[in-house]
């Protein structure tokens, strides 16, 4: 044969190859729209939900409840690129306007102990929860099943914590110092969280804040409550947890300086106000904006931001009813997730499912639901949206539950917003819509499917016993 047909026949079978590879690894794929009830990965999360309850002791008695928290410092070195905001394009920041903190508060009946864990973070990547799990493991009995993780969601916090395209797109240049340095922090905060357990009452409520958060997407609905708990060590010692869903996005991308936005006001004007600790964790933050009062600089309207929702807290728990005995139920369970599905141009097309090795997108997650009492921490994989949070919370109302809806929760698969927008992705110019196209990456049910298996885990823990009032000192 010709030499110069065995050339083209090289050339022709080298572009076959190429097209086969880069349509196997990157796409396009076309989209799906089967939804999750009945399949392999659905049927796997719900049977290691099951499994994990019978690690629980629920009880329509519990004993008195014991509580304890732990804080620690989460400031990275000045010129760690900031997470929130791609337009940063990695760049580093240039100093520090506040500190960052990762919070824990330790919950147990005598029998079953829970942590639910805040911080300071955009979210919290996978590489940092599987570390501190281990870390946590080593020194308590704590395992995977009693640690509940979740973020403020600042978008001037921390970032070069993950690799991958997408990572580096929104997080910056990944630094493999900063991981084993978050989870060292998150670790030491459980396990000071663990070992301060003593005595305690508790009690909750929430707030309309309507007035502070609006729809960003759309002309719809927000989710307007902030939680609040107080609770209280027989020592003396006080502690805040609070909820709230507005985005943390008052400073914008041209802002360099590492910060926990309004956040961070809002936690310590609560301590400066009562000498205690102030914890907050990041609600359903999906299409949910701050509504910030007006003020000279951003640095300042997240002042007032934070200062305005301090005073409905304390404001709120003024007078507190509190109980001194609540059953103490976690859940935490990895999930199979829904093939990737990540649109960047077309309702019609996606990436190829094995662009994950890309994208460093995966299919695998976590979801986590801890019950203290009447109150619930429930969590998803992801940005959840307010508007999916308003009816968890109205289903769960109707069994006597308090439910606290976030996000974040050891993992990150974009945003999850409710099933009947996935249709709407194109804006008016046309283009692919952020929310409801390029940052929804699992397919069209993911509410759905969420919202099974959040009902799943809530029916699971069983009703919660009346509270017994603590006696008055």
């Amino acid at each position: 044969m010709a030499w110069w047909k065995k050339t083209l026949i090289g050339v022709v079978v080298f572009f076959v190859l190429l097209t086969g590879a880069f349509v196997l690894f990157i796409g396009p794929w076309p989209t799906y729209t089967a939804s999750f009830e009945g399949t392999g990965y659905f049927n796997r999360d719900l049977a290691r939900i099951d499994k994990a309850i019978q690690l629980c002791k629920i009880t329509d008695k519990p004993g008195q409840l014991k509580v304890g928290w732990g804080v620690a410092k989460i400031t990275p070195p000045v010129g760690t690129p900031l997470a929130g905001y791609s337009a940063r394009k990695g760049k580093p920041s240039t100093g520090v306007h506040d500190d960052l903190y990762v919070k824990a508060v330790a919950f147990n009946d005598g029998t079953d102990t829970a942590v639910v864990v805040g911080a300071d973070m955009l979210l919290i990547p996978p590489n940092v929860a599987d570390a501190v799990r281990e870390a946590v493991a080593k020194e308590t009995p704590l395992t995977a099943n009693n640690i509940f993780f979740t973020a403020s969601h600042s978008h001037d916090s921390v970032g070069a914590f993950a690799p991958g395209l997408i990572a580096t797109i929104s997080f910056g240049k990944y630094d493999p110092r900063i991981p084993p340095m978050l989870a060292k922090a998150f670790a030491a905060a459980i396990i000071d969280a663990y070992k301060s357990m003593e005595p305690a009452k508790f009690a909750h409520g929430d707030i309309d804040a309507h007035q502070y958060i609006h729809n960003r997407t759309r002309n719809a609905g927000v989710d307007p409550v902030f939680n609040w708990m107080l609770i209280e060590k027989a020592s003396g010692q006080r502690c805040y947890m609070m909820r709230f869903s507005g985005h943390p996005t008052i400073l914008d991308d041209d802002n360099m300086l590492i910060s926990a936005e309004y956040p961070g006001y809002l936690q310590r004007a609560v301590e400066k106000a009562t000498g205690a600790t102030a914890v907050y964790l990041g609600g359903a933050v999906c299409s949910m904006s701050p509504s910030a009062p007006d003020a000279p600089t951003a640095f300042e309207k997240c002042e007032a931001m934070g200062s305005l929702l301090a005073k409905l807290v304390l404001d709120a728990a003024q007078n507190p009813t509190f109980a001194n005995s609540a059953d103490v139920v976690s859940i935490s369970v990895p999930l199979d997730l829904p093939p990737l599905q990540l649109r960047l141009w077309s309702t019609k097309w996606r990436l190829s499912p094995l662009s994950g090795f890309i994208t460093g997108l995966t299919s695998s997650g976590w979801m986590s639901t801890v019950r203290v009492g009447d109150v619930v921490f429930a969590n998803a994989p992801g940005e959840l949206s307010g508007e999916i949070a308003v009816p968890w919370r109205e289903w769960a109302a109707h069994k006597g539950i308090d439910l606290w809806a976030s996000g974040f929760s050891g993992d990150y698969h974009g945003y999850i917003s409710p099933d009947r927008y996935y249709g709407e992705v194109l804006n008016e110019k046309g283009d692919m819509a952020y929310e409801t196209g390029q940052l929804s990456w699992l397919g069209p049910h993911m509410e759905g499917f969420l919202t099974a298996l959040m009902h799943h885990m809530v029916d699971a823990m069983g009703n919660p016993p009346p509270a017994q009032p603590a006696a008055a000192h």
